[in-house]
Parts: structure tokens; sequence; C-alpha cells
């Protein structure tokens, strides 16, 4: 079934390209994470490159590097940073798999462990993101396509949090849409 288009409601800042990937770099990305191990440790599964992440503690020291980034996620954020003429390197990546009914809390990747851009590859099924503002209220939604990439940068990395709601399904212009298994792989420059 193809997937409905709504334009992204974005906040300042946030950047949306739809197939940003090309179906051989996004299958060869699949193919690579899948063979990869996963952690467990969380609601959904996760793996994570250049430097390991404490969720707890909402950081990543020195002693948390683990090597430098595999070759093709190293290849695809140097893309990323390419094409928005970005001035520091992403040395970090986490993937993050999302069955249907699992999301991830709304959250304002830490400030203090990461430099001011956030990259987010999406792989596999469509999904609705949730941007909310926690001084104003506000709310908005960008429905993330497979091989999308969404860039947050100023406002909408620092004063807007973004989540996936825990369902099953998605509501897409009055269609209640399913979801099926989602990757995404978010590039961050960790302040070493």
């Amino acid at each position: 079934m193809n997937d409905l288009f709504e334009e992204p409601d974005l906040p300042l800042g946030a950047t949306y390209l739809d197939a940003f990937a090309s179906v051989e770099e996004a299958a060869a990305l699949q193919g690579f994470v899948d063979d990869q191990p996963w952690l467990s440790s969380l609601r959904r599964r996760v793996q994570h490159y250049g430097w390991r992440y404490n969720y707890q503690k909402r950081q990543g020291g020195s002693e948390a590097f683990i090597g430098p980034l595999p070759d093709l996620l190293n290849s695809l954020g140097q893309q990323v940073g390419a094409h928005f003429s970005l001035p520091d390197v992403f040395n970090q990546a986490i993937v993050n798999e999302y069955e249907p009914g699992q999301g991830i809390s709304a959250h304002i990747d830490c400030v203090r462990t990461f430099d001011p851009t956030v990259a987010i590859l999406s792989l596999g099924s469509p999904c609705t993101m949730v941007f909310s503002n926690p001084k104003s209220g506000q709310t908005r939604l960008c429905r993330l396509h497979p091989r999308s990439l969404l860039l947050l940068q100023g406002e909408a990395r620092h004063g807007w949090a973004h989540g996936i709601p825990p369902r099953k399904t998605d509501k897409v212009q009055g269609l209640t849409l399913p979801r099926s298994r989602r990757i995404s792989i978010t590039f961050r420059c960790v302040q070493a």
C-alpha cells in the first residue's frame, strides 16, 4: 500500500527531505543493521556506533567511545554533512528498531553531550513523529517516510521535543494506516 504524503508541519530549524537515501542505499543500510547485534535493554532494540549513550545518565563520556563509525554509516553521515554544509562530522550513530506498537518518548537530545545538529534517517515503515514545545504547549506533526531524512537544528533542536507515540497505526488524512517494522538511524556529534 502506498503511503499518503502529508506536508510536514515542522518547527523552525527542522528540515525534512523525502527520499534522501536511494533505494540501493536503504537496502544496504537495512542489510547492515540486520546483520549486527542488537541491545535489548530498552523497550525497543538499539545499536550504538562511535559512542555508547547512557540513557539513564543522559550522557556519553570519554569512556563511552567504542570506535569509529563503520564505513557505511560514516559515508552516509558525510553525505548528510556535505548536503547541508555542516561544520562538524558526525561521530555517533544510534540505530533504533520500532515494531508496531513501539515508540520513543518525547525528548530533546542531550544538549550538553551533543553538538547542535541531529539527523534522523528513516527506513522501513512510515510513522508520524510528534513535535511538542514545552514552553508554548504547541504540537506539530511530521510523517516520516522510508528513506527520508529529518535534520534538527536551532529552535527545532533545542526548544522542541520530538517523539513517536507507541501505537500500531497512524491517522493520515482521515485514514488509519498500520505501522510495520521501522528502523531509524540517528546521527549526532559527541562533544568529546
